[in-house]
């Protein structure tokens, strides 16, 4: 099996498998970041939207394919400043994803890192969860608990990002 930035030595590329490594690999680190946190049930689609943020700020924010085991802990601040509130992650993400289509347009095979992290990327905008509404202003009396309050639908991406954000600051 090849991974990304290795040819058969015969040069004709074999015909083999290319493993998404740089992809796979900031998965692995997302899944690892939220499971920590212990936020939410691996299982649930909130941890999903928070994996998948959180892998897509990984990968795009590795602009060399650098990024290795003791890398990450230096790499925390970028990712918490990347996906903090007030930054626009979601153009951030846009740009950053058309620039690799841009740079893999001229190669002869196509990117398996880039077409995963537009597939997570299409999932994320495409797909909406029920979640509470954190801009609804309580009513008079108690405070509703977190089942009672108001609920909308939201892209998985705008439920995602706080999640990944949040399990950053836990890790």
């Amino acid at each position: 099996m090849l991974h990304r930035g290795q040819e058969s030595t015969d040069g004709t590329g074999g015909g083999e498998l290319t493993v998404p490594m740089a992809w796979l690999y900031a998965e692995y680190i997302a899944d690892e970041l939220l499971r920590t946190g212990d936020l939410m049930p691996p299982t649930s689609f909130e941890f999903r939207a928070g994996r998948d943020a959180l892998a897509l700020t990984i990968f795009l924010s590795d602009s060399g394919g650098e990024l290795s085991g003791i890398r990450v802990i230096t790499q925390l601040e970028t990712w918490l400043s990347l996906t903090a509130y007030d930054q626009p992650w979601h153009a951030w993400v846009r740009e950053h994803l058309e620039l690799r289509a841009a740079e893999a347009t001229g190669s002869a095979a196509p990117d398996p890192d880039l077409e995963l992290a537009s597939a997570a990327w299409r999932w994320l905008e495409e797909t909406e969860l029920l979640a509470p509404d954190l801009d609804a202003v309580p009513g008079k009396g108690s405070v509703p608990g977190e089942d009672d309050g108001p609920k909308v639908w939201t892209a998985a991406w705008r439920l995602g990002l706080p999640l990944g954000h949040l399990a950053i600051h836990l890790f």
